[in-house]
């Protein structure tokens, strides 16, 4: 299967072509790339890196490499996750003073690279391919020849259920997105006070991620930079229906996730499954702390019976910015922190990451999660789901598509009308399409 996101071979040309500053805006960095002029890549000496990252202990990791590298130094600095590290990195470009290394998360890839932000560092980590899925590399090349970053986590869906009360109740684990629907209607009917799970708008993450399982493609740009919006597309169509329909019914819920009375239906057991990714143990932790031991994993329903393929929600990557001067010394640290077996070991006991890297998915540091002690296998499920990942295709505006869906689903799902579920889809197209059109991108619709 072709999992190339974008209909064309581009070059970063393209991708910039017609591209206009999004409108972010943001607080000036307070630290630039490098203090070398050569702008060569290269270095002659000793070299200092700037890392700026969100995820916890990232220094103790970078702290290994500088043990081992005393020549290229790594030095984090804790940045806000989200659209405030997007907003603050193109703010420091404009500024010239970008740091060298970015932790970046897949959806804002694009963004970063129209607005001039991310280096392609091709010559120097294009053999890292090998280490990863083929959607997961597809999502920072955009299609290309460039490699923008090298990934570093994945967020792979999968259906999370309650083995007891499925038992208890007599219902099936469900193989198709059919039988999902099946097993929705079952658990109403066997515990009416309950649900198999809700549909949440205040996520966009998991919808898009459903979406990319369904083989949507939001967004694709051609050779001559002229973008394309097909957020309602046949894919996305197809899920909007099918989760607007069980919200009318009143076959699963539509109350918001991570909310307190979320955890305490995941806690209560009023909510029997949650559709998520593979970090969702960490949540149940906390949400649902007195059912340890209750809960398991299967693969995402299919769409159609024999596929194999999953969506993403989350994961991000390390990218190096244009304004490093060290460009090869950053590309080369990127490359070993999401590759070397001892950094993807750190990875995972210091930041709590599930890695992007195939090899990074298995071995002992990898121990099943002390929430799933009947599931000693999860780890070893995670990784074939994992490799089966659809690519995503992410566009420039990101954001604007995020706010809009968060909006109008939200009003969709508490008015608990399918109708207003496709006019929310509808709401996300045009307003991702004038967005990108205002903001001077050659752009079309689907």
């Amino acid at each position: 299967m072709n999992m190339s996101i974008y209909r064309h071979q581009l070059s970063r040309r393209g991708i910039l072509a017609g591209a206009a500053a999004v409108g972010l805006t943001g607080t000036l960095a307070a630290c630039g790339g490098s203090d070398d002029d050569s702008g060569s890549g290269k270095s002659s000496g000793p070299v200092k890196l700037t890392y700026w990252a969100w995820a916890p202990n990232m220094d103790k990791v970078a702290a290994i490499w500088n043990k081992k590298n005393p020549d290229i130094t790594v030095t984090v600095s804790k940045q806000a996750a989200g659209k405030d590290i997007v907003s603050k990195l193109i703010t420091a470009k404009k500024a010239g003073n970008a740091p060298d290394l970015i932790q970046v998360e897949y959806q804002s890839l694009p963004t970063l690279v129209s607005n001039d932000v991310l280096a392609d560092i091709s010559k120097y980590a294009k053999s890292a391919k090998s280490q990863f899925a083929e959607g997961l590399w597809g999502m920072v090349t955009l299609g290309t020849d460039a490699v923008y970053a090298i990934p570093q986590d994945s967020g792979p869906l999968m259906f999370f259920y309650r083995e007891d009360l499925f038992k208890k109740h007599n219902l099936t684990v469900p193989a198709t997105w059919d039988d999902f629907a099946k097993t929705a209607r079952a658990a109403k009917k066997a515990v009416p006070d309950a649900y198999l799970t809700t549909f949440s708008a205040n996520d966009p993450g998991l919808f898009a991620g459903l979406a990319q399982q369904a083989g949507a493609k939001w967004w694709t740009v051609g050779d001559g930079g002229k973008w394309t919006v097909g957020i309602d597309d046949a894919a996305t169509k197809k899920v909007t229906d099918f989760w607007g329909g069980l919200v009318q019914e009143g076959a699963i819920d539509n109350q918001p996730m991570y909310t307190p009375a979320w955890s305490s239906a995941l806690n209560k057991g009023t909510h029997l499954g949650w559709v998520s990714a593979v970090w969702a143990p960490g949540v149940l932790i906390s949400s649902a702390p007195d059912t340890k031991g209750k809960w398991r994993m299967a693969p995402l329903p299919q769409w159609s019976a024999g596929e194999d393929v999953t969506g993403s929600w989350g994961g991000s990557s390390t990218g190096v910015s244009t304004d490093s001067k060290h460009a090869e010394a950053a590309a080369k640290f990127a490359t070993w922190l999401n590759t070397d077996a001892e950094a993807l070991a750190a990875l995972v006991k210091e930041v709590s990451i599930y890695p992007a890297a195939t090899k990074g998915q298995s071995g002992s540091v990898l121990t099943a999660p002390a929430f799933f002690p009947n599931q000693t296998d999860f780890y070893d499920t995670a990784a074939k789901i994992a490799a089966t990942t659809a690519a995503s295709a992410w566009g420039p505006n990101v954001q604007v598509a995020y706010d809009t869906f968060s909006d109008a689903f939200g009003k969709a799902s508490k008015a608990k009308k399918s109708a207003q579920f496709d006019t929310a889809l509808a709401s996300m197209q045009s307003a991702t399409f004038t967005d990108m059109k205002k903001q001077g991108f050659k752009v079309t619709e689907a």
